[in-house]
């Protein structure tokens, strides 16, 4: 999920205030098409807001600085940002997903005090996890880790 033209994977949100015009044109065709649409950002009411404008469904939250700070210890200072983006995407009527560097160790809290989640994204952990307990293990740590 590439977060700027050309880009081939993300490392940050986009910017749904700068691309805009961009961003309009591209969920049009998509919402046209019957396909319902979530764009990536970072978590800040500026680009949630943006992202309201834009018209999309749903944003994806982009977690590499939750987790950061997770494994630094700092979980409650990482986590309040996801806090205010999230309750500020439900003021605006758009679903929540999130994604990026969670994990076994970080997803129940994650999903504990971020409200209104529908959806995470977790392909690279639970792909790395399952070398040591297989797919099927996995899966289910994975879904209790949810469950919190």
């Amino acid at each position: 999920m590439p977060d700027e033209t050309g880009q081939l994977t993300s490392n940050h949100g986009w910017d749904t205030v700068l691309h805009e015009n961009y961003l309009k044109n591209i969920i049009r065709v998509f919402k046209e098409a019957g396909i319902r649409v979530s764009v990536f950002v970072d978590p800040i009411e500026q680009m949630i807001e943006g992202a309201a404008t834009i018209g999309t469904d749903r944003v994806e939250l982009y977690t590499e600085s939750y987790a950061v700070g997770y494994a630094a210890g700092n979980k409650e200072k990482a986590i309040m940002p996801y806090v205010t983006a999230a309750q500020k995407a439900h003021e605006l009527n758009i679903a929540i997903n999130a994604g990026h560097d969670l994990d076994l160790n970080n997803l129940s809290y994650f999903v504990k005090n971020v409200p209104f989640v529908k959806e995470v994204s977790i392909g690279h952990a639970l792909i790395c996890d399952s070398i040591y307990w297989g797919l099927e293990n996995t899966v289910q740590l994975y879904k209790r880790a949810l469950k919190g």
